[in-house]
């Protein structure tokens, strides 16, 4: 397929008048204050399709066509060669039935491991949507990731097919998926969004101009769940700066859409997100906490998602001084930095991520909006505002969990889609205590229990069952003082 460049990301070089207008590019602020025509109700997904993240996109687009849904970094041009967009709901519908049917004429196995290794910006978004569409599984890369760690991935989940982008810096990951490709033989096609999409190697812009898709479909048909890869053995992060990764293979999780959806929900609960707020968020949307507390959150929230892949302080504060509520979400090494700052007046909530094993008696005392969120590897996120249900209250006592009075509100469109299948989410809000209960057992292992954390290993494609009764053990015991867990370490 001869490859092209991004002119279809600003409306020319063959894409349909309606998705051109309903497009926008980044640096056109006046998006955040348009007002939103009222839209007749989503049409309700049957009950025995597994409701995905395709299912909400389509809800909101149905109800709010022009709310914006992805935004990119204003600097983006800079590290990847690509324009700066902002999306609306209707215009990702539009890309995203057109990615899944250029996906679909692949002639890949149904609910194939197809993989993902973009940086987070909304091509990476409307990829993943598109993969889920295309009744594929996502399998999430890390593009910071080396080739034999990716290879020992790849591996691990028998992907058939990867894809990733041209240009992110320096570094050249279509380049790099090729490499991989020539390791391991069952890795049959490489796409990528360009520029500089090597040959051989399938342009997704091309795609876009060259398929239709059926929007009106979208969401409608079984999502096939996804796989994200953890690394044992994660050392506890640094006082001033980001916590290196581990040296361990990677280790295959898959989990069901709607397993994914619960844990977004648990996020949402203390983050308190309202229909048309906008996450802002500085963590990789290539795992777990990066994806519920991003791509997912703001689809079940029916809000706005904004991703900064590269930190730089400029764009960053520019990012925040638009006149909307905003969420954001960053890794928990950035917080002694954002105390200097007057960030935290400026936001709604600010959202700190950890990644167990870590130290919480670091965390400085914050004003009200502070949440942490805590990972097991892929097995649970566990949330907590820093007032009467702190993680690290939880973590010493967790029948506080059970006892969880807060409920995130859910956007209608969620609702409209299936009213009966909402559960373990009901009455279009989300329970905590319903999504996910935690235990310590006799030797100081936490374990975990609910529609937020179900998930299993997999070892080159076979699904391991780890957990019969019901519970996921992990790796992790917390460490108390005075009743409260100030660090959680590995057993």
């Amino acid at each position: 397929m001869p490859r092209q460049d991004a002119r279809w990301a600003q409306g020319a070089g063959g894409v349909t008048a309606v998705a051109a207008l309903a497009m926008m590019r980044r640096d056109d602020a006046s998006f955040l204050g348009a007002a939103e025509p009222e839209m007749p109700a989503a049409m309700p997904v049957p009950a025995s399709a597994p409701m995905g993240l395709c299912a909400l996109l389509a809800a909101v687009a149905d109800r709010h066509p022009a709310r914006i849904a992805f935004v990119d970094q204003a600097s983006k041009p800079d590290w990847c060669g690509r324009p700066a967009i902002a999306w609306t709901f209707a215009a990702a519908r539009e890309i995203v039935a057109r990615l899944a049917e250029g996906l679909q004429q692949l002639r890949l196995p149904p609910r194939s491991p197809v993989g993902l290794c973009m940086a987070g910006m909304a091509e990476a978004h409307l990829a993943f949507l598109a993969i889920e569409q295309a009744g594929h599984v996502p399998c999430l890369l890390p593009v910071t990731w080396d080739e034999d760690r990716l290879l020992q991935a790849v591996e691990s989940a028998q992907i058939l097919a990867i894809l990733t982008q041209g240009v992110l810096g320096a570094e050249r990951p279509a380049e790099t998926m090729c490499r991989v490709a020539m390791r391991y033989f069952p890795l049959r096609f490489v796409a990528a969004f360009g520029p500089h999409v090597p040959d051989g190697v399938l342009s997704l812009d091309q795609v876009v101009l060259d398929h239709r898709g059926d929007a009106a479909a979208l969401g409608t048909a079984s999502a096939a769940g996804l796989v994200t890869f953890a690394l044992p053995g994660a050392p506890p992060a640094g006082p001033a700066g980001p916590p290196p990764e581990p040296a361990g293979a990677p280790v295959a999780v898959r989990r069901e859409a709607e397993a994914l959806t619960a844990a977004a929900a648990g996020c949402l609960a203390p983050m308190r997100v309202e229909p048309g707020d906008r996450i802002l968020s500085l963590v990789p949307p290539s795992d777990l906490k990066g994806l519920a507390t991003g791509l997912a959150a703001a689809l079940l929230a029916g809000a706005t998602l904004e991703c900064h892949p590269v930190f730089e302080a400029g764009t960053l504060s520019a990012a925040l001084d638009q006149p909307v509520p905003t969420h954001l979400v960053a890794p928990a090494w950035m917080e002694a930095g954002f105390a200097r700052t007057t960030v935290a007046g400026r936001l709604r909530t600010l959202a700190y991520v950890h990644r167990a094993p870590c130290r919480l008696s670091g965390r400085l005392p914050g004003r009200a909006g502070v949440v942490d969120i805590l990972a097991f590897d892929e097995t649970a996120l566990l949330c907590g505002r820093r007032d009467a249900q702190d993680v690290g209250l939880v973590l010493a006592a967790p029948e506080r969990a059970a006892m969880a009075p807060e409920r995130a509100a859910l956007a209608p469109e969620r609702a409209a889609l299936a009213p009966e299948r909402v559960a373990p989410i009901p009455d279009r809000t989300a329970d905590r205590a319903g999504l996910i209960q935690l235990r310590r057992d006799p030797d100081g292992r936490l374990s975990f229990r609910g529609a937020a954390c179900t998930a299993r290993m997999l070892h080159r494609g076979i699904t391991r069952e780890e957990n019969q009764d019901g519970w996921m053990p992990s790796r992790f015991r917390p460490s108390l003082f005075a009743g409260v867990a100030t660090a959680v370490a590995e057993v």
